[in-house]
C-alpha cells in the first residue's frame, strides 16, 4: 500500500509538471506571445514543478522525472523495483497531462507542445545530456534520503526554470523523459525522440558521479588529499 502512495505521488506530480508547462505553451499561442514566449514556458513549468513538489514531495520524494528516479537508484536512496514504478507512473501522469490538455484544445495543439531539436541530432543530443546533468545534480545536493530540505522547494524549480531559459530554442528543453513522451504519444510526433529518452538518463548517470566525486568524495577510488 505504501509503494502504490508514491507511485501515484509520482503519477500526479508528473502530471502537475507536464500539464501546467504545456498548457502554458498552448496559452502563449493563442496570446501571440512573442519575446515573452520563452520567459512564459520556462516559469509555467519551474512554477508547475514547485506546486508539485510541494503537493507530493513528501510522499514519494518527488521525483517526477526518469532521470532523477535513476539518480536516486545509483545513490541507494530508492530500490531498483521501485524506479520501475516511478518511470511506469510518471509516464503515465505526462500521458494523462496530455490527455487533459487534448480536452480543451485539440490534438495539434498537444503535438505542438512536444520537444523537437533546432540542432543536429548530436548537438541537441549533447545540450540535453549537459543540462540535465546540470539540473539532476543541483537535486542530488539539494534532497536528502529522508526528504527535501526547504532550500530544495526553492533551488529546484528556479534551476528548472534556468535550464528552460537557456535551451528551449536549441531542444524545446526536456531534461525529462516522462515530460517529453507525454505530447509525443498522444500528439503522435516523435522526432528525436531518442535523443530524449537518452541523453536525459547518461545526465543523470553523469550527475550522480561528479556527485560522489565532487560533493561527498564518496567515488570508488576517492582519496581525500591530505594535503
Amino acid at each position: 500500500m505504501d509503494n502504490i502512495r508514491k507511485y501515484m505521488a509520482e503519477l500526479l506530480g508528473t502530471f502537475v509538471l507536464v500539464f501546467g508547462g504545456t498548457t502554458a505553451i498552448t496559452a502563449a499561442v493563442r496570446a501571440g506571445q512573442t519575446t515573452s514566449f520563452n520567459v512564459m514556458i520556462a516559469l509555467a513549468f519551474g512554477l508547475s514543478l514547485l506546486a508539485g513538489l510541494y503537493w507530493m514531495a513528501e510522499v514519494s520524494g518527488g521525483h517526477f522525472n526518469p532521470a532523477v528516479s535513476l539518480a536516486m537508484l545509483l545513490d541507494k536512496r530508492l530500490k531498483p523495483a521501485d524506479m520501475i514504478g516511478y518511470w511506469i507512473f510518471q509516464v503515465i501522469g505526462a500521458v494523462l497531462a496530455s490527455l487533459a490538455l487534448w480536452v480543451f484544445t485539440s490534438r495539434a495543439a498537444v503535438k505542438g507542445t512536444g520537444t523537437y531539436p533546432s540542432l543536429s541530432d548530436g548537438k541537441a543530443w549533447f545540450v540535453e545530456f549537459l543540462f540535465t546533468a546540470i539540473f539532476v545534480g543541483v537535486i542530488l545536493q539539494a534532497s536528502t534520503s529522508k526528504g527535501y530540505a526547504k532550500s530544495a522547494l526553492i533551488s529546484i524549480p528556479l534551476t528548472l526554470v534556468a535550464v528552460h531559459l537557456a535551451i528551449i530554442p536549441y531542444t524545446g528543453s526536456s531534461v525529462n523523459p516522462a515530460r517529453t513522451l507525454g505530447p509525443d504519444i498522444v500528439g503522435g510526433k516523435w522526432t528525436g525522440i531518442w535523443i530524449y529518452l537518452t541523453a536525459p538518463l547518461a545526465g543523470a548517470v553523469l550527475a550522480w558521479l561528479i556527485h560522489k566525486a565532487v560533493v561527498t568524495s564518496e567515488a570508488p577510488g576517492f582519496e581525500e588529499s591530505k594535503a
